[in-house]
């Protein structure tokens, strides 16, 4: 695909979760489809007709075991996040239907235990797991996302 190509084809609609621990510490996943190390946040599709925060509380139990009973609403961002990914990503990522994802955040406070983070539940994401600092977390994010996680963070007062 050409990088011309590329520009007009849209973004994929996605909700991201910032699942923080009592103590401010966030979520941090270690993608399962990754050989190297590979830090993130939960996050996925939003399906036809969904609406940002159901969406946000189903990709939570999907990729986490967290049901929405063991969290607390902190936030939503007011916006839309966009970010394109690498020309050499796109014909591979999605089919080559889309250059990148516009992504709305909730953040959650988990309230349970940490025990009931599972990550065999359903679609497993994430080999590993573990709380860290904001900064950890913009560290170790691929760097094509880092402002995203950034300007999130930013938001939501953690950073």
């Amino acid at each position: 695909m050409t990088p011309d190509q590329i520009a007009r084809l849209p973004y994929r609609p996605c909700v991201g979760v910032v699942l923080t621990h009592p103590d401010g510490r966030i979520f941090a996943g270690q993608r399962a489809d990754m050989e190297t190390p590979a830090w993130q946040m939960p996050q996925g599709g939003i399906d036809d007709g969904e609406d940002v925060l159901a969406a946000a509380y189903r990709e939570l139990l999907e990729e986490t075991g967290v049901a929405a009973a063991d969290v607390r609403l902190i936030a939503q961002t007011g916006d839309w996040y966009h970010y394109d990914l690498p020309i050499e990503v796109v014909p591979k990522r999605w089919k080559g239907k889309y250059r990148g994802q516009k992504q709305h955040w909730v953040r959650f406070e988990l309230t349970a235990p940490d025990s009931v983070i599972d990550l065999q539940f359903q679609d497993v994401e994430f080999s590993d797991w573990r709380w860290m600092t904001a900064t950890e977390m913009l560290d170790l994010i691929v760097l094509f996302k880092r402002p995203i996680y950034a300007a999130v963070l930013k938001e939501f007062g953690l950073l």
